[in-house]
């Protein structure tokens, strides 16, 4: 079997998509911008390479025969190069997209961001299997430092969400990317149930070991923080418009991880156990 080549190698998912595939015995390439500072699995090979310097990755590639591509932000003009360096080499690409509809939407597309980019996978001709996973657990470790306080203050805390977690999303891209049957499967994938904003704050004290408590911020004071810290107006409006509508609308649930595993989509008072750490 030829390579396999992980963009995003060190990040939330990138890193155990990697260990995973190591773990499988599947020969693995991990993307990093400098191979001397990345820790890697045995047997994992550091390649240097830069997804927003497309000229870095020829070296990367050759021999490659799958990619799994996380886009590093959110500018799908400057994917094409790196579609195209891709398409080049590998015979199949798995893409980690985006699902953001809510629940009883029929509409499975991603965001505008990622139907863009997968609109460049498609044309390539390679093989391709769309992951579009719903809100990360991960992003919750935005709220360490007031977690450690014992109050959240954000808006519409009780936004309904079925945050799946990072382990989750790596498990169903090995699976992908090391069984047939995948090619031109758009795959949502959600954790296993709904819990407000307000519920996923309480699960985390509860993993932590300390009580902490929900404060609704008024949307224009964190549309003000988001700005600050996002700097894009528009990505910004976006996002609290999602969360705004999972108050009425909450996030969708499907089977997917559990049908392609064969085993229930982590819960995320168990995401919350694994990461209490991150919160003390």
């Amino acid at each position: 079997m030829n390579d396999i080549l992980v963009t995003g190698a060190t990040g939330n998912v990138g890193r155990h998509v990697v260990s995973q595939l190591a773990e499988a015995g599947i020969p693995v390439r991990a993307l990093v911008r400098d191979p001397s500072r990345a820790t890697l699995p045995d047997g994992v090979q550091a390649v240097r390479g830069d997804l927003t310097a497309p000229e870095t990755l020829e070296p990367a590639l050759r021999g490659v025969d799958a990619v799994f591509l996380i886009w590093p932000g959110f500018a799908a003009e400057t994917a094409e190069p790196v579609v195209e360096a891709v398409a080049k080499h590998a015979r199949r690409v798995v893409y980690l997209s985006a699902h953001v509809p809510a629940a009883g939407d029929d509409d499975d597309e991603p965001t505008i961001f990622h139907q863009q980019v997968e609109r460049l996978i498609r044309r390539t001709g390679m093989a391709w299997t769309f992951l579009r996973p719903s809100g990360f657990a991960v992003n919750t470790l935005g709220w360490a430092d007031q977690i450690r306080q014992g109050v959240v203050r954000w808006p519409f805390g009780a936004a309904s969400r079925s945050l799946i977690h990072e382990k989750d999303i790596a498990a169903v891209g090995t699976h992908v990317l090391t069984s047939a049957g995948h090619a031109g499967a758009a795959y949502v994938i959600t954790g296993p149930e709904r819990m407000t904003q307000a519920e996923q704050v309480r699960v985390i004290g509860e993993a932590v070991g300390r009580e902490v408590r929900w404060e609704d911020m008024p949307p224009q004071e964190a549309r003000e923080l988001l700005l600050a810290s996002w700097g894009d107006p528009g990505f910004v409006d976006g996002a609290l418009r999602g969360w705004e509508s999972f108050v009425t609308s909450p996030e969708t649930i499907t089977d997917t991880v559990e049908g392609l595993l064969g085993r229930p989509a982590l819960a995320f008072r168990q995401w919350a156990e694994d990461h209490a750490a991150d919160f003390r």
